[in-house]
C-alpha cells in the first residue's frame, strides 16, 4: 500500500538543534506543517497541514486531501496518524507530537485521543469547529481514557493568514467577494 499522506518516507527531517527552547522547536516543527499546508492549497484544498514528531524526528507530514481524495475524513490529521502509526508499527503514539495548522475538529480530536498522543501543539483557533479548546476540549476532558496537552497559538498569525488569503480567493472566484479592502 502507498504512502496515504503523498510524501516519500526519506522527505526533508530538519537537522537538530542545539539546546532549542521548547517555543523554538514548535515553531520550527510548524514551519513544516505551513509547508505542507501549502501543498494542500496547491492541490485545491482547504490548506491544514501537520506534522508528527517522535523523539526529535519528523515520522510523518501530511496535509488535507479530502478534494483530491473525495474523503470526508481525509484531514491532515488522519492522514499524519496513519503515517506515524506505519512509521512506529503502533498505533499507540505515546512520545509523540503532533503540529497542526488549524484548531482540530472533533473528529480529528477523537483521534487523537484514540491514538494516546502526549500533546498537540495547533497554529489558529478555528471558531466553527475547534474541538480543542474553542468549542470543545476533547484533547483535555477528563472523562476520558486519555488526555493530551494542549499548545495553542504557534505561528497563529501565518496559520490564520494562509487560510485567510485560500478562502478569499475563494470568494473572488466565485464573485461572492464583493468588497473591495
Amino acid at each position: 500500500m502507498g504512502d496515504p499522506g503523498g510524501f516519500r518516507r526519506d522527505w526533508y527531517n530538519p537537522r537538530p538543534m542545539m539546546n532549542p527552547t521548547q517555543q523554538e522547536t514548535d515553531e520550527r516543527y510548524m514551519r513544516l506543517a505551513i509547508d505542507a499546508a501549502c501543498v494542500a492549497q496547491e492541490n485545491g484544498d482547504v490548506p491544514i497541514g501537520a506534522v508528527i514528531v517522535h523523539q526529535g524526528r519528523v515520522i510523518a507530514r501530511a496535509y488535507n486531501q479530502r478534494e483530491q481524495l473525495k474523503d470526508p475524513t481525509a484531514h491532515a490529521e488522519i492522514i499524519a496518524l496513519t503515517q506515524a502509526a506505519a512509521a512506529l508499527g503502533l498505533w499507540r503514539l505515546h512520545g509523540c507530537t503532533i503540529y497542526v495548522t488549524l484548531e482540530p475538529c472533533p473528529m480529528c480530536a477523537g483521534a487523537l485521543v484514540q491514538a494516546r498522543l502526549d500533546r498537540l501543539v495547533y497554529g489558529c483557533a478555528d471558531p466553527k469547529a475547534g474541538a480543542c479548546g474553542t468549542l470543545y476540549d476533547i484533547c483535555r476532558d477528563g472523562r476520558l481514557n486519555h488526555r493530551l496537552s494542549v499548545t495553542a497559538g504557534v505561528l497563529a498569525d501565518e496559520c490564520a493568514d494562509l487560510l485567510q488569503a485560500f478562502f478569499k480567493s475563494r470568494r473572488r472566484s466565485s464573485g461572492a467577494d464583493t468588497d473591495e479592502s
